[in-house]
């Protein structure tokens, strides 16, 4: 019996679409029929997701997070459209596509999105993708090996860090200084550096330094 998968592809380079298009056709089992839509950007994938309700929901959607916002601004990337899509295509398998590979991104996207694919593009390989896309169409989930390494060791630290911690040390490591930090975090100065002098004494930093704070973050895992 054929099994007709109904696809949606957004990303913003044709070229890499192509190729994923080519790897899933070429290594899809005989049985399965693939209908695949491509959008290059937030508001060709809003329109698609919109029209798919009308006719045949959409099975499965690959999601670039580095997408430009649609027009409207309402979208800022692919990070909205897959939350978009959780809404109104709930049976729809997400499966994350990001050159992103910091452990503040990949954990805020499980956090937000929880997709049932997540690969980080500098692991993927053709045969990966295709081993993702049947996981994920029968036994969800499927990481990429970077994924699974960033939530081993956040598993195995005994750290525990909310998302606040989180953003300022993700934005700490992107050369914000800390006197800028308050209008990125909606928090006063004062709460921050009463919350990077609880990093240090999480991560055992003694001499004060971002630096050495940063690097004791990333050899846990946490940036």
């Amino acid at each position: 019996m054929t099994e007709t998968i109904k696809i949606l592809m957004i990303d913003d380079h044709p070229m890499i679409i192509e190729g994923y298009q080519n790897t899933l056709l070429y290594t899809k089992k005989d049985y399965q029929e693939l209908k695949i839509d491509i959008a290059n950007n937030c508001d060709e994938a809003i329109k698609y997701m919109d029209k798919s309700l009308e006719e045949t929901p959409y099975d499965v959607l690959f999601v670039d997070i580095s997408l430009p916002p649609s027009t409207d601004g309402s979208m800022s990337s692919g990070e909205d459209l897959a939350e978009y899509a959780r809404k109104i295509l709930p049976k729809a398998k997400i499966i994350v596509l990001t050159m992103f590979n910091e452990s503040f991104r990949i954990h805020n996207i499980i956090k937000t999105i929880d997709p049932e694919g997540f690969l980080i593009k500098s692991d993927l390989t053709s045969s990966e993708l295709a081993s993702a896309f049947q996981k994920v169409l029968h036994s969800p989930p499927f990481y990429s090996g970077t994924v699974n390494s960033h939530i081993r060791k956040s598993i195995i630290s005994d750290i525990v860090i909310d998302d606040k911690n989180r953003k300022i040390l993700h934005l700490l490591s992107q050369g914000v200084k800390t006197k800028n930090l308050a209008k990125h975090l909606d928090m006063s100065l004062s709460a921050i550096e009463k919350r990077k002098k609880q990093l240090r004494e999480i991560f055992e930093v003694v001499d004060g330094q971002d630096e050495t704070l940063l690097a004791e973050a990333r050899n846990k895992g946490f940036v």
